[in-house]
């Protein structure tokens, strides 16, 4: 009897006995085995092994078996799947899809899920996700027909590669919310931060009656963007890529045009060519170059071209706050790696001065952050202007005096732009920015180095310096836009600097000058633009003049010193130099009023005094400025110089109401004594008191000053500006009040 070679001669108690080599002879019992015809046996089919894999450890066969029963049913699912393309797996592929990204998910025509034959085939009808419920558009994604082919090997790593894309119809609605808190594309967890937008690789596509439209309510965006018809068979791409799209920007119409030409080489390792043509907000935006694959930015090798009449407003698109520029054209390297745009090799011009360097543009964690390092050569002062909250309409039209308004018939200098206190908040920035030479007319100011950071709505400048007529001015300025109202804290350092270097374009001549000037400002103020913040400010401001030298002329033309004055021009020794001592010109700010404390000059023969103060508020000045000599004069006017007018128009005068009044007196005393009374109005014994230098130069109050022996000072003021008008009474018997300063006290 012929037996097959997988059958095995089993006892029906304890299972194969031996193999069936010969199974006639076993039958009979042949051999040494002679008890073997004594117990029950029967035939059986068995697991065949092959010889080579008898020979592996039992382990190993279980594993190799293992693994061809799971191929086997993998092969009947994709099996499975082919024959009836995943249909009926429509309903739970809606319910997974929902509970993942917690939107509803809807398909109302066929659907195709299956293996084809490597990659993953998705085909869906009338496919609907839907938005969340804050969302102005109620779905998120429509479209008539989807049908794509995904990589099933990239697909298990994590990796979104679309190798092919059909879409019919197909509408995207990409919004924020009213706070900039929320997307509509961050899916999950609706309080979750919220998520940039990545878009998927898609090496092939063709795509017919379809696109995007953006809203951003906080930026007042709005873009409806429509791609036109694109075309493929097999694996080319037939035409170009091509789109268009209109929309608003800060209730401002943009129009965007582009395409991407000779898409076909994508496939086989060449690039797309992009070309971006945008106008918007008085602002033209050019970008060609090449991308890697129609939607993959990672290696982008672009060149941009940007020109307008205002660069914040480009950067409005990114929900930046940058200052408002004079007119601008820049062009630079575009890039885009490790989720960073990197514009490289920056040149261009704004208004009059040049610009260049490079930024970068990233959003780690879903929040804008700038990186930006940039040089300019020369700066003309009216190009920084609007750094500080000057209108740029203005000063196009009317250069520096642009700066100057006229408000209640009165000048106004301090500009009142308002800062952007709520954009200062939405993003990050790290900026450089270094100044060769600023072209001003009054202070030759050079080597401007600027250091920025701006955090979570805490902007610093630290440091920002400069060279003002050789001396270093090193300042740290603040600006916390976090609290409700702004929040400004300002220190300015002035190393010592030369009197002669820094007055030259005002008269006075670097020869016979040796005197030097260093000072500080610390003061904080409230309010969202430099006028509102200066306006509310309290601090302090001193300047301190060390011993040096100064023209004769100058002193003598402060004191009005009419004797030396007449005797020095006859003896031609106008320039002589007098010497300083030691001098401090210092004010206490309070809630925006400045009032001496102290101005105090002493010099070789006089003792310079001043009272009064100035309004950051209305702008006013209101000072007096007298010269007290230290020897005695026959012929002086001892009377103050007054020092009034605005910031913007300040004016000297040297006839007082005390110089008048003197006058006067003379006068009288001459016609009813004898003329020679007249001068006695005009002696000066020369009383002044001599100042104690240490007080001075430590910058120190009015409180504190000291004569040379030690006394506390009685001509230096209390720091106030009121003046002491005591003595008067009014008709009704009460004594008058204080004299208001500007106004206000």
């Amino acid at each position: 009897m012929s037996v097959p070679a997988d059958y095995r001669l089993m006892d029906v108690r304890s299972g194969p006995l031996a193999p069936a080599a010969d199974p006639t002879a076993t039958e009979r019992g042949a051999g040494d085995d002679s008890h073997w015809s004594a117990r029950p046996k029967r035939w059986a089919r068995t697991a065949w092994t092959p010889a080579w894999l008898a020979k592996r450890p039992r382990a190993l066969r279980i594993a190799i078996r293992s693994v061809a029963i799971l191929m086997l049913t993998l092969f009947a699912i994709w099996l499975i799947l082919f024959v009836t393309k995943g249909r009926f797996l429509k309903g739970p592929f809606e319910r997974f899809a929902t509970s993942q990204l917690e939107r509803q998910v809807d398909i109302g025509g066929d659907f195709q899920l299956y293996f084809a034959p490597f990659n993953v085939k998705f085909y869906a009808e009338d496919i609907r996700i839907a938005n969340p419920a804050w969302a102005r558009e109620k779905q998120f994604f429509t479209a008539k027909t989807v049908d794509t082919r995904l990589s099933t090997f990239r697909l298990i790593f994590g990796d979104r590669i679309l190798r092919f894309a059909n879409l019919d119809g197909a509408r995207v609605a990409l919004e924020w919310d009213a706070g900039n808190k929320r997307n509509s594309w961050t899916f999950g967890d609706p309080d979750a931060p919220p998520e940039p937008l990545e878009l998927p690789v898609i090496q092939r596509a063709a795509i017919t009656d379809s696109g995007v439209t953006y809203r951003d309510p906080r930026l007042r965006l709005f873009a409806d963007i429509d791609i036109d018809t694109v075309k493929a068979s097999e694996s080319r791409l037939d035409e170009t890529i091509g789109f268009s799209g209109r929309g608003t920007m800060r209730a401002q119409p943009f129009t965007l045009t582009g395409s991407l030409a000779s898409p076909n080489e994508t496939l086989a390792g060449g690039k797309n060519k992009l070309t971006l043509h945008a106008v918007g907000l008085g602002n033209t935006l050019d970008v060609a170059g090449t991308l890697p694959g129609p939607t993959e930015l990672e290696g982008a090798d672009l060149k941009m071209q940007a020109r307008g009449a205002n660069l914040s407003r480009l950067f409005d698109f990114l929900g930046v706050a940058i200052p408002d520029t004079r007119r601008y054209r820049v062009t630079s390297a575009l890039t885009y790696e490790d989720e960073i745009w990197k514009l490289s090799g920056i040149k261009g011009v704004f208004g009059d001065s040049d610009l260049a360097g490079s930024l970068a543009v990233s959003q780690p964690g879903g929040r804008v952050h700038l990186k930006a390092d940039l040089v300019t050569r020369s700066l003309n002062i009216i190009d920084a202007g609007p750094f500080v909250g000057y209108e740029v309409d203005r000063l196009d039209k009317m250069g520096t005096g642009g700066a100057i308004k006229i408000v209640g018939g009165r000048p106004r200098v301090l500009p009142d732009s308002p800062l952007r206190a709520d954009a200062l908040k939405r993003f990050d920035a790290d900026l450089r920015y270094k100044v060769a030479r600023v072209r001003a007319e009054s202070f030759p100011v050079s080597n401007v180095d600027l250091t920025l950071s701006l955090k979570r709505g805490l902007m610093e400048m630290k440091p920002l310096t400069f060279l003002l007529a050789g001396g270093k001015v090193a300042s740290t300025i603040s600006i916390d836009s976090r609290p409700a109202v702004v929040r400004t804290a300002y220190d300015i350092r002035l190393s010592p600097t030369r009197l002669g270097t820094l007055l030259a374009r005002f008269g006075v001549e670097e020869s016979g000058t040796t005197g030097t000037v260093s000072g500080r400002i610390q003061m904080v103020g409230h309010g969202d633009s430099l006028r509102q913040s200066l306006a509310s400010s309290n601090g302090r401001i001193a300047f301190v003049l060390p011993q040096g030298s100064f023209w004769t002329r100058n002193i003598q033309l402060a004191e009005l010193d009419v004797g030396t004055f007449v005797q020095k021009l006859f003896e031609d020794k106008l320039k002589k130099p007098v010497q300083i001592n030691c001098g401090v010109i210092a004010f206490t700010v309070r809630n925006g009023v400045g009032a001496a404390d102290p101005i105090l000059i002493d010099t070789e023969k006089n003792v310079v005094l001043g009272r009064g103060g100035f309004s950051f508020r209305s702008e006013a000045i209101d000072m007096a400025v007298r010269a007290d000599g230290k020897k005695f004069s026959l012929f002086s006017g001892q009377s103050p110089v007054a020092v009034g007018g605005y910031f913007a128009a300040p004016r000297i005068d040297p006839i007082s109401d005390q110089l008048l009044g003197r006058a006067g007196a003379g006068l009288g005393l001459a016609i009813v004594a004898t003329p020679v009374a007249l001068i006695i109005p005009f002696v000066d014994p020369g009383d002044a008191k001599s100042a104690q230098c240490g007080p001075v130069l430590a910058g120190a109050t009015a409180a504190a000053q000291r004569t040379t022996k030690g006394k506390p000072r009685d001509d230096v003021g209390k720091g106030t500006t009121a003046k002491s008008e005591d003595g008067k009474q009014s008709a009704d018997g009460k004594k008058e009040q204080r004299k208001k300063f500007l106004g206000i006290f």
